[in-house]
């Protein structure tokens, strides 16, 4: 029997819910789905510049791990870039740090300190507003 499949932390969801090419002479119908793990590996090694050991002890995972976690978002996206197919962001294995909400009207993501009770968005004040984290 294998073994489960620990949470890894995410910081932050990513901002966007995916990508599409632009200008490509082939409409691929196929998608690549790139779990908001890997998006956080990626972030914090090629973004934030973050040695693999400070990265895997922020995601909660060991470093052999994140390296695996890692390389394959590497592989999703060269493929996706290659093969001219579309990104799209999907929870995967994650938790996030806080509880984090999206605004349906304008998109905007925030979270809500715990001692506000008014669950509105701070960009544009709607009430039509949905929890990111998965339950």
């Amino acid at each position: 029997m294998p073994r489960r499949i620990r949470l890894r932390k995410v910081v932050a969801p990513p901002i966007f819910k995916g990508y599409k090419p632009y200008g490509a002479h082939v409409e691929s119908k196929e998608h690549i789905e790139l779990l908001y793990e890997e998006y956080e590996a990626i972030k914090l090694a090629d973004y934030d510049l973050m040695k693999h050991k400070e990265a895997s002890e922020l995601m909660g995972v060991s470093r052999p791990t994140f390296a695996r976690i890692y390389e394959a978002a590497r592989r999703k996206i060269a493929n996706a870039l290659v093969e001219a197919k579309e990104i799209k962001t999907v929870y995967g294995n994650a938790w996030l740090e806080k509880d984090w909400f999206v605004c349906i009207e304008c998109n905007s993501r925030f979270t809500i300190p715990k001692t506000i009770s008014n669950h509105n968005c701070p960009l544009c004040s709607s009430k039509n507003i949905e929890s990111i984290n998965k339950h």
